[in-house]
């Protein structure tokens, strides 16, 4: 007796992620958000992992005197003429990012009323766009960076904590560019595409404290440099409140979004002969649980045909968060994958794939991987132990020794995370 091949999937659920991330790209999505010229000058300046792409795009369809620089990602600038594209590191902010961050600030100091400031803004701009407070060194950010990406915090309470540690996050770098009139285009990559999130907002209001800053880092037993402990307890950390004077004539504008990518993916799906449900553009928590929590659906739907019939596929997006304790190499979506291939335990007819549409999975130049109803076999086969590799945080380690990374190299853009879980039939009774 023969053993039927178990189909291949992986180039669906690819071609799923690929047109998830190709929905986002700014060349489709920027143009038509562009304000009128103004009769004075015009200063574009941005930060994040597509902020490159969307100088270029904006670059293509401006019809006027341009100048501006903008700091991506190592490995994420494009060639733009007007515009200067400058580099810098990423989760970690590094000397580079802070030398690019001071000459933004001058760039826009000294405008008019007649002046028109672009701001590209997107995710990664957090750690692009770097100016410690009064008082502390890039040194105190770097290590409050690392131990916030460690600590399971989520990105709202970490961009939080950011927003009250610099001299440009939480509204000051919109100030900065009084009385010059500010349009912000944004690009989400967080959960629910609260514009004060995407890049720990440099140019919108905060609403938040130095006490709710506080209150995370305690929460979450964050070690942070005493200087930073005092900053936030001096209440010299506040940022711009809603209501400012300075943000009168400040627009912004979310030009793609998680959401967008999500349905793009359906197309795809549904060409495909698949039904598509999204579950939600904004799923948060430990990427451990979400792999549970979507496993326990996904059983249901082969066993039972419930909530949903076959042949589906469950799309999502979000950004989840690790608790480090192991010393593997993992990021949030491998995390994610292995824990739904630990929890499914090989059910037939179940392909996932998950990966951060940026191309970057925590720190690796990896976009993330897929799974089969066999990874866990094909593992064991390799002497590799799946909990064992969960436990020690090492879902890159997992899934690259069974080639099933994915990696894509720079996408030039960033929704956050993308989640297909492709089911093709129920199981017999």
């Amino acid at each position: 007796m023969t053993t039927e091949p178990l189909p291949d999937r992986r180039p669906l659920l690819r071609s799923l992620f690929d047109a998830a991330v190709a929905a986002a790209q700014p060349a489709l999505c920027l143009s038509r958000h562009l304000p009128a010229p103004p009769k004075g000058r015009t200063i574009v300046i941005g930060a994040g992992k597509a902020s490159a792409a969307m100088a270029r795009s904006l670059e293509q369809h401006w019809d006027g005197p341009l100048e501006g620089l903008v700091v991506t990602r190592y490995g994420y600038a494009v060639p733009c003429e007007r515009i200067e594209i400058a580099e810098a590191a990423h989760p970690v902010p590094d000397e580079a990012g802070l030398r690019t961050t001071e000459r933004i600030r001058q760039l826009v100091s000294g405008l008019s009323a007649d002046d028109l400031v672009i701001a590209l803004i997107s995710g990664g701009g957090s750690s692009l766009l770097v100016a410690p407070a009064e008082g502390l060194t890039l040194g105190d950010k770097q290590a409050v960076n690392t131990a916030l990406l460690e600590s399971g915090a989520s990105i709202s309470e970490m961009n939080c904590v950011r927003r009250h540690l610099s001299q440009v996050k939480g509204g000051r770098l919109a100030a900065a560019c009084h009385p010059a009139r500010l349009v912000t285009l944004l690009i989400s990559d967080v959960p629910g595409d609260a514009p004060i999130d995407i890049a720990s907002g440099p140019t919108v209001a905060d609403p938040t404290t130095c006490a709710d800053a506080l209150a995370i880092i305690k929460r979450y037993r964050i070690p942070v440099p005493a200087a930073v402990h005092a900053l936030l307890e001096s209440g010299k950390g506040e940022s711009i409140q809603p209501g400012d004077p300075r943000l009168a004539t400040s627009s912004t504008y979310t030009i793609t979004a998680p959401q967008i990518a999500l349905e793009a993916a359906a197309a795809v799906a549904r060409a495909a002969g698949y039904t598509p449900y999204i579950l939600g553009d904004s799923l948060e928590g430990e990427a451990r649980d979400l792999g549970k929590a979507l496993a326990g659906i996904t059983r249901q739907v082969v066993l039972h045909g419930q909530p949903f019939q076959p042949p589906c596929v469950l799309l999502s997006g979000g950004e989840t968060t690790v608790t480090l304790k192991g010393q593997g190499r993992g990021g949030r979506n491998v995390e994610f994958l292995l824990s739904l291939a630990v929890a499914l335990d090989g059910l037939p007819g179940v392909h996932a794939i998950a990966g951060d549409t940026d191309g970057v999975d925590g720190a690796e130049e990896i976009a993330g991987a897929t799974l089969a109803p066999d990874t866990l076999a094909r593992a064991w086969a390799q002497g590799i132990r799946p909990r064992h590799s969960l436990d020690n945080n090492d879902g890159h380690g997992f899934f690259q020794a069974l080639g099933d990374s994915v990696i894509t190299g720079p996408t030039l853009t960033n929704v956050n995370d993308f989640r297909a879980i492709l089911i093709d039939a129920p199981i017999p009774h």
